[in-house]
């Protein structure tokens, strides 16, 4: 996937210093000896009051005021699970020991172990520490705390620094094959359309007529026929693809829920897609509706993912859509559907959709039902409800939308099977 490269972010930091726990202990023993050598008149109670004392006057005076922190976050797309690395360099702390350690945020595991440094050079080079988010999301990382001590651990000197928010994007569910239209634009692509071009999947042989390549002639089949034959091949072509993530509803068990599966089926197919060098675009339906038009690439892929993760708060509101957006939606794209089918208004669009023309599958991804006890009302309620849900798929199926049920735990290819076995036929119904 696409590298959003590492971005450095350094800061000066303000160092608190307190007594370290050690020097208290210290100030107890020798206070606690002299006075109780002052209350019983022995001078021994002093002496061992001395050693602490002694101690205690070796504390340093010269203590940094700041010290540098320098961050190298992370040159990889986070992805929820996976361990992250990123950089901490630490300088100015004048010789001071140096404990660095992740304080995370919710959600987020941090590595095991801390860093430890006490180095005051400039130029110190990064310490790899990781982090592992549990969600996908916009998500805290934590905070970066600094404990500096001096060799006695007589001064303690504390300090922290907010890491910046990290775009956590969906765990891809895997998709192999491609769902394909009979009708591809006249883009130059990598799947074989049924018109004739210069592809290098293999069409079919008709005979040879002036104007064509001597190099493609099949001689195999000329020899056989008698006549001059040529080797015809498929036009490559590139096809316009457009998700519908459905972000109005998450019911189901935490980890595997409607919104969950919905993340990660879109995230998969636009991945997939965008690998085999389709015009990808996304609909967000949730609290507002955005939306990013079908495009290419590597920055589109990042444009594509923020969006799914971090929805948009300058969409239209659902309620105030009768349609879908046009400019989201060009001509003879295929559209996809991630959905739980809970939103009368999402089906309605999906319907108006098929009425328009377009190809439109949808992925269901509801896995879970009304909790209920064993009454009678209870179970006629549930019954119901079922049976309402049947309705809205065998609906959708009657005008020509197909419907496959994806359980989250499987790759996508196999309730798409079906349909990646032959081409989608274009047109109105």
């Amino acid at each position: 996937m696409p590298d959003s490269g590492a971005r450095f972010e350094a800061g000066r930091l303000r160092v608190r210093w307190t007594l370290s726990a050690h020097t208290r202990r210290l100030l107890t023993l020798g206070i606690g000896g002299l006075v109780m050598a002052v209350l019983t008149g022995r001078p021994e109670f002093a002496g061992l009051a001395a050693p602490a004392l002694l101690l205690l006057a070796t504390r340093p005076a010269d203590r940094p005021e700041s010290v540098n922190l320098r961050l190298v976050s992370p040159s990889q797309d986070v992805v929820e699970g996976d361990s992250v690395p990123f950089g901490v360099a630490l300088t100015g702390q004048q010789g001071y020991d140096a404990e660095v350690q992740l304080v995370p945020a919710p959600q987020i595991t941090p590595s095991s172990g801390t860093v430890m440094s006490a180095d005051a050079a400039a130029d110190a080079a990064p310490v790899r520490m990781e982090f592992r988010p549990e969600r996908w999301g916009r998500r805290r990382v934590g905070a970066i705390e600094v404990v500096l001590r001096d060799y006695a651990r007589l001064t303690e000197g504390s300090t922290q620094r907010e890491l910046p928010k990290i775009d956590c994007f969906p765990l891809p569910a895997r998709l192999d094959r491609m769902i394909l239209l009979s009708r591809l634009p006249s883009r130059l692509g990598e799947h074989a359309a049924r018109a004739p071009g210069d592809g290098s999947e293999f069409a079919g042989v008709r005979e040879f007529v002036p104007g064509d390549r001597q190099r493609r002639i099949n001689w195999a089949a000329t020899t056989r026929r008698g006549t001059l034959h040529l080797t015809t091949f498929a036009a490559e072509r590139t096809m316009n693809v457009v998700v519908i993530a459905d972000a109005s509803a998450d019911v189901g068990k935490p980890r595997l829920s409607t919104l969950d599966l919905v993340q990660r089926g879109a995230a998969g197919t636009i991945a997939a897609y965008l690998s085999s060098r389709d015009r990808v675009g996304l609909i967000h339906f949730g609290s507002q509706v955005g939306w990013i038009g079908p495009g290419q690439g590597r920055r589109q892929y990042r444009r594509l993912m923020e969006l799914l993760v971090g929805g948009t708060q300058f969409g239209e509101r659902p309620a105030a859509l009768s349609r879908l957006p046009r400019a989201a939606l060009p001509a003879g794209a295929l559209i996809i559907v991630f959905s739980p089918l809970l939103d009368p208004r999402l089906i309605e669009a999906v319907r108006d959709l098929r009425e328009r023309g377009f190809a439109v599958l949808v992925i269901d991804v509801l896995n879970s039902a009304p909790r209920h006890d064993n009454s009678t009302v209870s179970n006629l309620a549930s019954r119901l409800w079922q049976l309402e849900q049947q309705a809205i798929r065998f609906s959708l199926t009657e005008i020509g939308v197909p419907v496959a049920h994806w359980d989250g735990v499987a790759s996508l290819d196999v309730p798409l099977a079906p349909y990646t076995r032959r081409s989608i036929v274009v047109g109105r119904r």
